[in-house]
């Protein structure tokens, strides 16, 4: 294509405009204290946001663009947010329940269900819409249940339920 058909102008401006964040289709629910998270990580932004226009002409234009769409995804999130009752069930999986699970060499795994913002696999808090939380969601204690994963179908018996 001959560089008189490219607007230079266009494709600068655009450069600077991030990608927006996506926003599951899931409904968004969330745990207390994952709904303080959120208006917490608003609250930051927003911070964030002031922080920066008050630089005046050093000001960093992507970086003030990248804090305005996170902040528009955050705000949304808080907006759409569906706060569970905390779970109370010691025979059933809840949103926010504590599952202790035996695979099938028995090793042991404990997790909490919690909502999509809130995930953290690697601090034990697990998206209910993940594949594992999907097997989880519902069980009663005792049951087994298929954890449909990437790596394979495994069988994992529900050995302990907590409340949150």
């Amino acid at each position: 294509m001959s560089r008189a058909f490219v607007n230079e102008d266009n494709a600068a401006a655009q450069a600077d405009q991030p990608v927006e964040r996506q926003v599951s289709a899931q409904p968004n629910y969330v745990t207390p204290t994952g709904l303080i998270q959120l208006q917490a990580k608003v609250a930051e932004l927003q911070q964030q946001l002031s922080a920066e226009s008050a630089k005046g002409e050093k000001v960093d234009k992507q970086r003030q663009a990248d804090l305005q769409r996170d902040l528009r995804y955050f705000n949304q999130r808080v907006l759409s947010a569906q706060v569970i009752t905390p779970a109370s069930s010691t025979q059933k999986v809840q949103i926010g329940s504590r599952v202790t699970f035996a695979d099938e060499h028995n090793a042991e795994q404990n997790v909490q269900l919690v909502g999509e913002d809130q995930a953290d696999a690697s601090a034990g808090l697990i998206n209910w819409g993940s594949p594992l939380g999907r097997a989880l969601l519902g069980a009663q204690l005792g049951d087994e249940v298929l954890w449909q994963r990437p790596a394979g179908d495994q069988l994992i018996e529900i050995i302990r339920i907590e409340p949150a």
